[in-house]
């Protein structure tokens, strides 16, 4: 057996196998410089930013547009300081601060107010036009309404309110409320009624005391003397009427004996007498 202890023979000791791997120095400059312009950046929008605040706080409160001038439409149901009221504007106020749509929002709740515009005048004047709606109509339902001529219902009445309008019935708050789209077609039908009775012959707005809206059936119209029911239906208003309108005033005088007229037919009326 060999003893490999007392060879002469000695191992070699082998060297590890490195790679020398040079690092190069991190330029930290490099990763700075990007942020360092978007620094100077909000730097920039944050000065401009206060500087054009400071330009619009000293321009809102110069003297030089403080109102002096209010120009108010006139109107038949609202006074002036009622709109100016609800407006919240008085001469003196700074022109540049004044919110105009909200102004405008606030004269709105009146229910008289159909539109309204506000205008803006350098360097010390607004203007404010009013539309106010026109009753053409008053609606009882449980409560009395207004019916504008586009078939709003839009105020209760109260003391002082004119009473010298048609009476419309048949429509009821609750209906209103379950079927807002139906009512409002029965309202605008019931303005075109209207607006065709005012327009046509013989037969007038005048001689109408009360007009009957039936889901179902259509309109009856009741004569201002005598309470005759004219039955009209829910179509082709114009044709009707102005068939009645011819023969009319010869049946002015037969009313007492008569008990209702029909006019729902395309070509004839049917007077019926008790």
């Amino acid at each position: 057996m060999r003893d490999y202890a007392k060879s002469s023979r000695q191992l070699k000791k082998v060297a590890p196998n490195k790679v020398k791997i040079k690092r190069t120095p991190l330029d930290l400059k490099k990763y700075l410089r990007p942020l360092k312009i978007v620094a100077t950046g909000l730097a920039a929008v944050v000065l401009v930013s206060g500087i054009l605040y400071g330009c619009y706080r000293s321009v809102t409160t110069v003297t030089l547009f403080s109102l002096k001038s209010i120009e108010v439409s006139s109107t038949k149901h609202m006074t002036r300081d009622e709109i100016l009221g609800l407006a919240g504007v008085e001469p003196g106020k700074n022109l540049l601060r004044m919110n105009l749509k909200r102004m405008g929002e606030h004269i709105l709740l009146n229910p008289w107010v159909e539109t309204v515009h506000i205008n803006r005048y350098f360097p010390d004047a607004i203007s404010i036009a009013v539309t106010e709606r026109e009753p053409v109509a008053i609606v009882n339902m449980g409560f009395i309404y207004y019916l504008d001529k586009k078939g709003n219902v839009f105020k209760v009445l109260t003391q002082g309110d004119k009473l010298d309008f048609p009476v419309v019935t048949g429509f009821s708050e609750e209906e209103l409320g379950n079927d807002p789209k139906g009512t409002r077609e029965a309202l605008e039908s019931t303005c075109l009624l209207l607006k065709i009775l005012h327009e046509k012959g013989a037969f007038i707005l005048a001689d109408v005391s009360e007009i009957h809206y039936d889901k179902g059936y259509g309109f009856t119209l009741f004569t201002a003397a005598g309470a005759l029911p004219v039955k009209v239906g829910s179509e082709d208003f114009s044709a009707k009427v102005e068939r009645l309108a011819r023969i009319y005033r010869d049946l002015v005088v037969q009313l007492p004996s008569i008990h209702y007229i029909d006019l729902d037919y395309n070509d004839k009326i049917i007077v019926k007498k008790s």
